[in-house]
């Protein structure tokens, strides 16, 4: 049996989208305005595909309910978290996500906490968190239209990290790449749109009450600590009530053991290949894996850059 699963996702196309993904992912993408490739998901109707092993073929929504030992037997009846790349063309709207109280009471749904690790080269910039210290200055701005006393806005560049709390009012902006780690939702609530039309020439629809709702005047949580090992230089990035997510550069070649039940890889950078019971498979920049709980240690040659993530089992 193989003890890695390689993951195919899913595009999107957005209003805002652009062509990134293939100009440098070499991605089939359906137009050049695909806007997120969805990498690693269980959500209903948008899981991941299986490209290797028995379950080839199989989608990873399926294999987390059948065979629920290659990830620790969790507790989590649904895949709990979604990995994606998100290429900003143009900017995405103002936007806020609800916690988990709000999305079950409203949504039938978990809430959505994310976090963005930066890919782009260029310059960029986000909305990240308000000018404000209450709630209630800032749904009187909100109310006024006065976005500019509002929003924070954040300048960005590669290998910047944001943990980004429900509740937090946030945007991408154009020229962004981004990789995205979150709770497995997709609820989102449109607070600001820039008056944008849609390709009908629609306003596209806001979700203002429910954002005012959602708010949340939130401090920056910067928990990045340095990791060392043999091999490679590290940065533990977060580790929340959700999930941990984890940076490696590797120089040549590092071991590891796994310390969690199964592990989510992102490889963004380079080429190598990973080496698990003798078993070896290439990697390269834009593969996506999952390492399951059948895996006790592995080994990474080359050089490259990964992201680790794995759920926090509640």
């Amino acid at each position: 049996m193989d003890k890695i699963l390689f993951l195919e996702g899913k595009f999107s196309e957005k209003i805002w989208g652009g062509s990134k993904l293939k100009d440098l992912y070499s991605y089939q993408i359906p137009s050049d305005k695909t806007g997120e490739y969805w990498a690693i998901s269980g959500m209903e109707g948008e899981s991941s595909a299986i490209l290797n092993g028995e379950f080839k073929g199989k989608s990873l929504r399926e294999v987390y309910k059948d065979k629920p030992e290659l990830f620790g037997n969790p507790n989590e009846k649904e895949f709990p978290l979604l990995v994606k790349i998100i290429d900003a063309a143009d900017d995405l709207s103002i936007q806020v996500h609800p916690d988990d109280e709000m999305g079950a009471r409203l949504e039938n749904s978990k809430g959505k906490t994310e976090c963005w690790y930066i890919l782009n080269e260029n310059s960029a910039s986000i909305i990240f968190g308000l000018k404000v210290d209450s709630k209630d200055e800032a749904i009187r701005l909100i109310d006024d239209r006065k976005w500019d006393e509002l929003l924070k806005e954040v300048p960005t560049k590669k290998g910047d990290f944001f943990f980004v709390r429900a509740g937090t009012v946030h945007a991408i902006k154009k020229d962004s790449l981004i990789l995205e780690i979150q709770q497995a939702s997709d609820i989102t609530y449109r607070l600001y749109d820039y008056d944008r039309r849609d390709d009908k020439g629609n306003l596209r629809d806001l979700h203002l009450e429910k954002s005012k709702q959602a708010i949340k005047i939130i401090d920056q949580e910067d928990q990045i600590q340095t990791l060392s090992g043999t091999g490679y230089e590290g940065r533990n990035l977060t580790s929340n009530e959700y999930f941990e997510v984890r940076e490696f550069k590797i120089n040549s070649q590092a071991k590891f053991e796994r310390q969690n039940p199964y592990l989510l890889e992102s490889v963004i950078e380079g080429a190598g290949e990973i080496e698990i019971d003798g078993k070896v498979y290439p990697i390269k920049k834009g593969d996506f894996f999952l390492i399951t709980n059948y895996a006790k240690d592995y080994k990474i040659t080359g050089k490259l850059t990964i992201i680790e993530a794995n759920p926090v089992e509640k």
